[in-house]
């Protein structure tokens, strides 16, 4: 294909949000954010080590996976699993279905303590100060410009 062709078809895909990754580590690197979160969503594959079902899934030794993901974000791949895991604890917060023992349970966490100090070093709020900050949130209407607190709903 020539280059004129592809950067044309390129550039019709970025019209619609589609991102070409030309660079076959860029591809590595997205290929690991997938699968983890497939991982996350998945609840027989969340109590699973991230090494062993990053390796199985994608055919590559654990240790090359880490280093072309650090060397492509500047961060762990561990690191990432925590920011996904704090993204899900959010989510699963503001749906109010679950508590946090529940949640911890749910993402794999040792306890619920580790799943707090985690949220409160990624988010600098304590999940109960997240959710009532999510309450309140709910709990504001915005009507002509203005807001308008509710009390009690009403």
């Amino acid at each position: 294909m020539s280059k004129e062709t592809k950067n044309a078809i390129i550039h019709s895909l970025n019209k619609y949000g589609i991102t070409v990754l030309d660079d076959q580590k860029e591809t590595l690197v997205d290929r690991i954010k997938n699968t983890i979160d497939e991982m996350l969503n998945d609840e027989n594959a969340r109590h699973l080590k991230v090494s062993s079902y990053l390796s199985d899934k994608l055919g590559y030794t654990y240790s090359y996976l880490s280093s072309v993901f650090s060397e492509n974000t500047y961060s762990s791949i561990e690191n990432y699993l925590i920011l996904r895991k704090v993204d899900l604890v959010k989510e699963l917060l503001q749906e109010g279905n679950l508590n946090l023992t529940e949640i911890a349970f749910r993402l794999n966490y040792s306890s619920v303590s580790h799943l707090s100090g985690q949220f409160k070093k990624t988010t600098g709020l304590t999940p109960s100060s997240f959710q009532r900050i999510m309450e309140r949130k709910k709990n504001m209407i915005a009507l002509n410009g203005q807001t308008i607190k509710l009390v009690n709903g009403k």
